[in-house]
Formats: C-alpha cells, structure tokens, sequence
C-alpha cells in the first residue's frame, strides 16, 4: 500500500460533491429504519426486508459505484492518471491501495450504519444486526472491486455500474430464481444467514457458493484491473 496513491485517493473521494453523495446513503437507511422501528408491524420482517432488499441489494451497491469508480475513474477521464503512472511505482500497488481505501471508505458509510440501522429496528435479538454488519463487509468489499475495475476498463463506468445496480442487483437478483446465484446481494445474504440464529435469515445461495463467489470475484477484479491499468501505461508511454 503506497501511503501517497491512499491520500490522494481519499481526498478525491471525500471531496464536497461526492462527500454529499456518500452521506445520502446511509442517512437514507437510517431515515427508513427510524420509521420502520415506529410501525406496529412484525419487527423481523419489516427488519429483514430492509437490510436485505434496501440494504443489501439497492443502497450498497449504489454507495460501492461512488466509492469503486471515484477511486480511479476520474483521474482516467481527465488524463490525471498519467501523472501517477509516471512514477516509479507497480500498477498492481496503485490498484490494491485504491481498493483499500475504497473498501475502508464503503465499510464506513454502509457496514456502520447498516449496524445502526439493524439495532434501531430490532436490537440485538437472533443475531440479526451482526449477521448483515458482516454481509455488509464482505459483500461491500465484493463490490468495491467490482466497481473499481469498472472505472478502470470503461469511462462510461458510472451509467453501466448504476444499470448493473439497479437491474441486476435489485430486480433480477431478487426475483429471479436461476439469477440469484451470480448476485452480490444473495452472496451476502448468505453470510447474513450463516452469522444470525437459527432461521433468523433466508438465503437461496448456500455458504459453500457464495463464499468462493465472493472471493473469486474479489480477487478477479482486482488482478484485471491492475492488468488493465498496465495496459494503459504502456499506450500512454508509447
């Protein structure tokens, strides 16, 4: 991890613009499980759809596009990129730092409210708030590197990340029986399953699938993102 490449890519990600968007996130899932917690209605489920369906499958995704293409996707649009690879430093270092902190910066804007969220709404019975802390965390960092090599193989990386978002996370993978095992989401509700109690926790993808999955994934996108900034460097030196 190069300390300099993680300060500049922090400071980029932290900026005013994309600061507000970071905090929309999690004050959202907040604000809904505020209301949530008053309702009368059956406190699991109301609990369980949010973190999963909201959580989970719409608002992690969109918080891990922000914080994946922020880190590189910028600086590749408006050529400032050139100035980092100019330096005496191996591109698969850039991408691993930009992954930490990318990883680092979604965990605190999803995986921290997301446990909030989870103990405004039903405290700590059936494990629930740590089973979805932990699927939040992994499966964030799944998508942090999804999304990071995104950035770095097409400029239109927001538009196609937000479809993949909303389409395929949120639509296909939540009604789509034969989709659900290719989704970030089902992945992460498995680890949720696997951490809160007993029944607590539906997930159509088994442990023994989605941990492999969420691992090959993660490590996939990163070694293709490194390999595709290398190819970058050699166009721009030649």
């Amino acid at each position: 991890m190069n300390p300099t490449v993680a300060r500049l890519t922090l400071r980029g990600l932290l900026g005013r613009r994309r600061g507000v968007l970071l905090l929309v996130v999690p004050a959202l899932l907040l604000l809904v499980s505020a209301i949530a917690s008053g309702s009368s209605g059956d406190k699991h489920d109301l609990t369980v759809t949010i973190l999963g369906r909201l959580g989970l499958g719409t608002l992690l995704p969109i918080l891990g596009l922000v914080v994946g293409t922020g880190a590189i996707a910028t600086e590749i649009d408006d050529g400032s990129i050139v100035y980092l690879l100019a330096k005496p430093l191996p591109r698969w270092k850039i991408i691993t730092t930009k992954l930490v902190v990318a990883v680092g910066t979604t965990w605190a804007f999803a995986a921290i409210p997301t446990l909030l969220a989870s103990l405004l709404m039903y405290g700590t019975d059936d494990g629930l708030a740590l089973g979805y802390t932990v699927a939040t965390l992994v499966a964030g960092a799944a998508y942090s590197a999804l999304f990071l090599l995104l950035g770095v193989v097409t400029r239109h990386a927001v538009v196609a990340g937000l479809a993949y978002a909303l389409i395929w996370e949120s639509l296909i993978g939540n009604f789509v029986e034969g989709a659900r095992t290719l989704s970030v989401q089902q992945w992460g509700l498995s680890l949720a399953k696997a951490v809160a109690a007993d029944g607590a926790v539906t997930a159509p993808v088994g442990l023994g699938v989605a941990v492999p999955m969420l691992l090959v994934l993660t490590v996939a996108a990163t070694v293709l993102a490194s390999v595709k900034l290398a190819g970058l460097t050699l166009a721009a030196e030649e």
